[in-house]
């Protein structure tokens, strides 16, 4: 089963920033996590969000709102 676990670089280790009870010899995989993070994830989700409020469905409620 996979966990995700929040750690920070600190001293050239990563620490995790909450108590973490792994047996020693447990196999990690890290992801290191780029500082402008907001704009990957704003872009990523972008194309998902246009699709949900730009579509012709959702048009008849802009109509409501007119009247």
């Amino acid at each position: 089963m996979l966990r995700t676990h929040q750690a920070v670089v600190r001293d050239g280790a990563i620490k995790l920033l909450e108590q973490v009870d792994l047996p020693e010899g447990t196999k990690v995989l890290v992801t290191v996590l780029q500082d402008d993070r907001d704009d990957f994830w704003i872009a990523a989700s972008q194309s998902s969000l246009e699709k949900i409020w730009d579509n012709p469905e959702d048009d008849v409620y802009e109509e409501l709102l007119e009247r």
